[in-house]
C-alpha cells in the first residue's frame, strides 16, 4: 500500500536506539528523508552507519533536548537542511525508579525537562515550520504509564499524562493551520528503557501474562503505529492518544484465557 509519503522531510528525537531508530528506518524505507537527534555521538554514528549499509541516508546531530536552545536549533537546522519539516516526531525519555518519599526534585525537573518540556518546544517549533509550509503531521510518543501508571515512577507518569494533554491541546489549536498532531501510548516495548526502569528479561515475562497478546511487543510494531498516523490513512484522527500495548490489562485476568485455550 502506497502511503504517500515519499520525499516527505521527518525529524524524531530520541532516534538513535529502540523506537525512535525503528521510526526513523520505517520513515525511510517510505522514501522519506530522516533526521535524528539524541545526546550520544557514538549511537548517533552507529545509526548513520547502519542506515548506510541499508543504502540510506540519514542525517544526525547530538542534542540534549532537555535544553531548549538546542532543540529550537536542531530544529532549524532539519529545516534549512532539508528544506523543512513534514512530520515532527516527539520521542526521548528518561525516567527514575523511585518512591515518591525518596525522588529528589533536581531528579523530577530532569525528567520533566526531557520527557515534557522538550516536547512542548519540538511541538512549538516545528508547528511555527508547519504553520509557514501549509501543514504537517506531529507524532508525539507517549506512554501507557500516561493511561495506567506504574510505580515508583510518578515523575515519568506524570510526564505522560502531560504528554497526552498536550497533544490534545496542539491538536485543537494547530488545525486551522492544517496540522495534525496524535500520539502513540506503546505498552511493554523490548528496548533498553525496561533495563533502565530495573525491569529484567523475567519480569517482562511475568508482566506480560496479564496482556491480551501475552507478549511484550517489538520497536517495530509501534514505529508501524507511527506510519500510519503520519500518512494519509489517519487524515481524518486527531488529537488521538492510539494505545499500541497489545492489549494490556485489557481484563484483570488475561492470562486465563491462555491457560484454559484449546
Amino acid at each position: 500500500m502506497d502511503l504517500a509519503l515519499e520525499g516527505k522531510v521527518v525529524a524524531i528525537t530520541g532516534g538513535s536506539e529502540g523506537i525512535g531508530y525503528a521510526m526513523a528506518e520505517a520513515f525511510a524505507k517510505e522514501g522519506c528523508k530522516v533526521a535524528i537527534c539524541s545526546r550520544s555521538q557514538a549511537k548517533l554514528d552507529k545509526a548513520r552507519a547502519q542506515f548506510w549499509e541499508m543504502g540510506y541516508e540519514l542525517y544526525t546531530k547530538s542534542v540534549d533536548v532537555s535544553e531548549a536552545d538546542k532543540l529550537y536549533a536542531f530544529v532549524d537546522d532539519v529545516k534549512n537542511g532539508l528544506g523543512g519539516i513534514d512530520i515532527w516526531i516527539n520521542n526521548t525519555a528518561t525516567t527514575v525508579v523511585k518512591s515518591i518519599l525518596e525522588l529528589q526534585l533536581d531528579e523530577w525537573n530532569q525528567i520533566m525537562r526531557t520527557n515534557l518540556n522538550s516536547y512542548f518546544v519540538g511541538t512549538q517549533a516545528a508547528g511555527r515550520v508547519m504553520k509557514e509550509r501549509g501543514g504537517g503531521v506531529i507524532i508525539n510518543v507517549a506512554s501507557f504509564g500516561g493511561l495506567m501508571p506504574p510505580m515508583y515512577r510518578s515523575a515519568y507518569c506524570t510526564s505522560k499524562y502531560g504528554i497526552n494533554g498536550l497533544t490534545r491541546m496542539s491538536a485543537a489549536e494547530f488545525a486551522p493551520f492544517g496540522i495534525r498532531v496524535n500520539a502513540v501510548a506503546p505498552g511493554t516495548i523490548n528496548t533498553a528503557m525496561q533495563a533502565a526502569a530495573g525491569r529484567s528479561e523475567e519480569d517482562v515475562k511475568r508482566v506480560a501474562r496479564n496482556f491480551a497478546l501475552h507478549r511484550a511487543g517489538e520497536p517495530e510494531e509501534v514505529a508501524k503505529v507511527a506510519l500510519f498516523l503520519g500518512s494519509h490513512m489517519s487524515s481524518y484522527i486527531d488529537g488521538v492518544v492510539l494505545e499500541c500495548s497489545g492489549g494490556k490489562f485489557l481484563a484483570q485476568d488475561c492470562d486465563t484465557a491462555w491457560q484454559q485455550r484449546r
